[in-house]
């Protein structure tokens, strides 16, 4: 495995009407080859960019890739009858997103767009991060990230968009990782992302809080006064971003949906995805904010349970690839 990249720089050409765009295939044994080529045959995504698909020869064939208008960069073999599956998995999902990482760094590519991993597996593999977000930020030398998640379209509304403070961590870590540097770093990271691959000029943020009904005033916890609204303090003074407050989650998500925030800073993870993965699962997508270049990935896993059936939804998938286009016709171009 590879270390850091972050050194480069990368020469993206931003801002190109027909952007390159690397796709990865995910973990072979589930339906990220499915829904990756799924996104190849889709008309109106064929003609927005040019797709590089980064996987295994074994699920990815040159010629189906090619026959879709792609190209295909393979990272080693992949055979169903290999002993050690899950480590032999891992290895070969992880050195997908290496190479199309490197590859964005080096300006060979504009965006990245991710299938599903396992986590297990990558684990299995010897990789110290639990996954896609955590692993693109050591590749690319960034100090910092934030997962946004969201859908640009929802049943209930729309757009539904959240930024994490934190990630994938146990629950019983949470209160200990939060903190009032934490809170205003990652909520200007998911800002400028708002600003500059959204295009919203001067976004506007709610707050979920950490416990049941925002703490109740301090009856039910104090993470709210003692971190949440040192915080908004601070952020209140950035000219480029709008506060909204601290609201219940069970309720601020509702100010998402009807328009009046752009956006919901979530303090955990499940807090977030449950609402997001209830309403709009098909649409939903993830964005890692921070990095120098675009990445977004479908809002699901890896589904074992039904991979190689031919039942695989794509819909998420091709959501994310779509926003991804839009994020790098969006982004100035850079010197190398």
């Amino acid at each position: 495995m590879s270390g850091s990249w972050g050194s480069r720089k990368p020469a993206r050409r931003g801002g190109s009407d027909r952007p390159r765009i690397a796709v990865t295939a995910g973990d072979p044994r589930g339906i990220g080859p499915e829904i990756a080529a799924a996104l190849l045959r889709t008309d109106e995504l064929r003609g927005a960019a040019d797709w590089v698909l980064v996987g295994p020869e074994g699920v990815l064939e040159a010629d189906e890739v090619e026959d879709a208008g792609a190209t295909l960069v393979t990272v080693g073999r992949w055979d169903d009858a290999v002993d050690g599956a899950e480590r032999r998995a891992g290895l070969l999902a992880g050195a997908a997103v290496e190479r199309a990482a490197r590859m964005a760094l080096d300006g060979e590519v504009d965006g990245l767009v991710t299938a599903p991993l396992s986590k297990a597996a990558l684990s299995a593999a010897g990789y110290a991060w639990p996954g896609h977000t955590e692993l693109l930020r050591e590749l690319s030398g960034v100090p910092e990230v934030t997962m946004i998640m969201g859908a640009e379209e929802t049943p209930l509304g729309g757009p539904l968009r959240m930024a994490f403070l934190t990630g994938h961590v146990p629950l019983r870590e949470v209160t200990g990782r939060l903190e009032v540097d934490l809170v205003t770093r990652r909520t200007r990271i998911a800002a400028r992302a708002l600003r500059e691959w959204w295009g919203i000029g001067r976004p506007r943020v709610a707050f979920a809080g950490v416990n049941p009904h925002a703490s109740e005033g301090g009856l039910l916890g104090d993470e709210e006064d003692r971190i949440l609204a040192p915080a908004l303090e601070l952020l209140a003074s950035d000219l480029d971003l709008e506060v909204d407050g601290i609201h219940p989650a069970d309720t601020v998500f509702r100010r998402c949906l009807d328009g009046t925030v752009d956006a919901v800073v979530v303090p955990y993870h499940d807090v977030g995805l449950a609402v997001l993965k209830t309403i709009a699962l098909e649409r939903g997508i993830n964005v890692t904010a921070g990095l120098p270049f675009p990445r977004t990935s479908p809002d699901h896993g890896t589904a074992f349970d039904i991979a190689g059936r031919g039942v695989a939804d794509p819909s998420s998938m091709i959501e994310a690839a779509g926003m991804c286009v839009r994020f790098c016709r969006s982004v100035r171009p850079v010197a190398p």
